[in-house]
């Protein structure tokens, strides 16, 4: 990867947190974040 993909990558990340905390007060980003923390969850179960 190169660092312009990188940056480019981490912009976009950037803005569509960005947007999701002017449009939907962040209620995106707390979805997302516990599916992540179930995904883990999960994933422990098996190790």
């Amino acid at each position: 990867m190169t660092d312009r993909i990188a940056l480019y990558i981490g912009v976009l990340i950037a803005l569509c947190l960005a947007l999701d905390w002017y449009l939907w007060d962040w209620a995106n980003t707390l979805f997302l974040a516990r599916k992540f923390a179930a995904l883990i969850e999960w994933t422990a179960f098996w190790r």
